[in-house]
């Protein structure tokens, strides 16, 4: 896996620096993967490139050096994992609901190198309205399947004005970006841009939208999972 990653990486235009740790990283995930669900990726060709390469996209979209992030429902720690090994000098926030996950990755994490992660149990609905968290980060990431009109609601609370949500899609979401134009607005934020790109040694195609903040989320948002999945703004 570390020569693919390597490879991959100077693609991107990207250091190899760490493609050893992205490599064990991956090791590490098939391996936790036997007594854990963490992903439904388990060949290592394919968590080189559809998990560890395609996260490794996004430095590309954000300066990342000495930011804070949150990746929010990071499950295995993507994209947020990835980002931290590629940058270590990024403050990171993992957020999830499930704690097995959050204990696992907090146990690899040293292992990796990777100082000064926080893992965070608990739901972006909540926490999103705890002046702890709240407009507390420069940046805020979601690699989850959900529409992007919920995964507006529940990343842009978190993210300081002047700040960025970086939301992983697939290259054909026009439609979805479209219905979420409401959203991203009330929520005091605006579309920065797309940035499509191929994970290299794949023929698969994805894209990051880019979701700057430029004003503070109304007081009244997030609201609570069920009453966002009833009535999307």
């Amino acid at each position: 896996m570390e020569q693919l990653i390597a490879s991959g990486l100077a693609e991107y235009g990207l250091s190899s620096a760490a493609a050893p740790a992205l490599a064990r990283y991956g090791e590490l995930l098939i391996e936790q993967n036997r007594v854990m669900n963490l992903t439904a990726i388990t060949d290592p060709h394919d968590v080189a490139t559809l998990h560890m390469l395609d996260c490794a996209a996004l430095p590309d979209c954000a300066r990342l050096q000495g930011k804070t992030l949150i990746d929010v429902g990071t499950g295995a720690g993507f994209p947020g994992m990835v980002l931290k090994l590629l940058c270590p000098t990024l403050s990171l926030t993992l957020l999830d609901g499930l704690q097995k996950r959050l204990d696992w990755l907090t146990a690899i994490a040293p292992q990796l190198g990777a100082d000064g992660v926080t893992a965070i149990h608990g739901r972006a609905e909540e926490l999103g309205l705890d002046s702890a968290y709240r407009e507390q980060f420069d940046f805020a990431t979601a690699r989850a399947v959900a529409d992007l009109r919920l995964l507006c609601e529940m990343c842009l609370p978190f993210v300081k004005v002047g700040g960025r949500f970086l939301a992983m899609k697939s290259v054909d979401c026009g439609e979805e970006l479209a219905r979420a134009d409401a959203a991203i607005r009330t929520l005091g934020g605006k579309l920065a841009g797309c940035h499509d790109y191929a994970i290299p040694h794949t023929d698969v195609r994805h894209r990051v939208v880019v979701i700057e903040k430029v004003s503070p989320t109304p007081r009244q948002y997030p609201r609570r999972w069920a009453k966002m999945q009833k009535s999307p703004l």
